[in-house]
């Protein structure tokens, strides 16, 4: 005996890295971030929000 039809869809698997913030900036307010030999500024604002500047 054959099953028809296609086999139930499997949740999709989350390869994103996710990485915190507070670690990146050592427990501070800023990180340097290297891309491509440009280097950018990662910031941690008073309201808890992220800034990346060039």
């Amino acid at each position: 005996m054959t099953l028809q039809g296609n086999p139930p869809a499997l949740p999709p698997v989350d390869t994103v890295p996710v990485h915190d913030a507070s670690r990146l900036t050592a427990g501070g307010n800023q990180a340097r971030i290297v891309l491509a030999g440009q280097v950018y500024t990662l910031r941690i604002t008073r309201a808890g929000k992220l800034i990346l500047t060039k």
